[in-house]
């Protein structure tokens, strides 16, 4: 396990994670825009909210594949299958807790079921497992961490 393995999982790992959810998006298997939805917190300009978005979302990829290696050194252990089961947890956790939950309270610009009419928000909140952003976003989102997952976990371990 070495934490520059790590460095380059999450790099790798994000940028799988970023085609996925992308190319689901143009196959119109969800309407969420991950790196749109974390742009628009910090700027109103949709075009640069985008650039700010991906961005902030490499950052998080990074963060969260250093969480990962504080439990593959706290456990003494990581492989790919390990790293794919922290994908899984992390998958659930985003689309539950995360997204649903903590950042509809942060967002300037989301709405949320506190909102009112005068308050006019710019984006529907997510809700659970963002199924506000369709059917197939759970299956695409958790699908898609469980590579991240497996992506870090397999670079860690080299």
């Amino acid at each position: 396990m070495n934490a520059w393995g790590t460095a380059a999982g999450a790099f790798v790992g994000t940028l799988a994670l970023t085609t996925a959810l992308r190319a689901a998006g143009e196959l119109r298997l969800t309407r969420m825009d991950l790196p749109f939805l974390l742009g628009t917190a910090v700027t109103v300009n949709r075009t640069r909210a985008k650039a700010i978005g991906y961005a902030m979302h490499f950052l998080n990829g990074q963060i969260f594949a250093f969480v990962y290696f504080a439990v593959f050194v706290a456990i003494d252990r990581a492989g790919w299958w390990l790293g794919a089961l922290f994908g899984l947890a992390h998958g659930l956790f985003a689309g539950t807790a995360l997204v649903n939950i903590l950042l509809p309270l942060v967002h300037p610009r989301m709405g949320s079921p506190l909102t009112s009419a005068p308050r006019t928000a710019l984006l529907e909140p997510p809700g659970f497992l963002m199924l506000n952003y369709g059917p197939g976003t759970p299956v695409v989102t958790v699908c898609a961490h469980i590579g991240y997952g497996a992506i870090v976990g397999g670079f860690t371990s080299l």
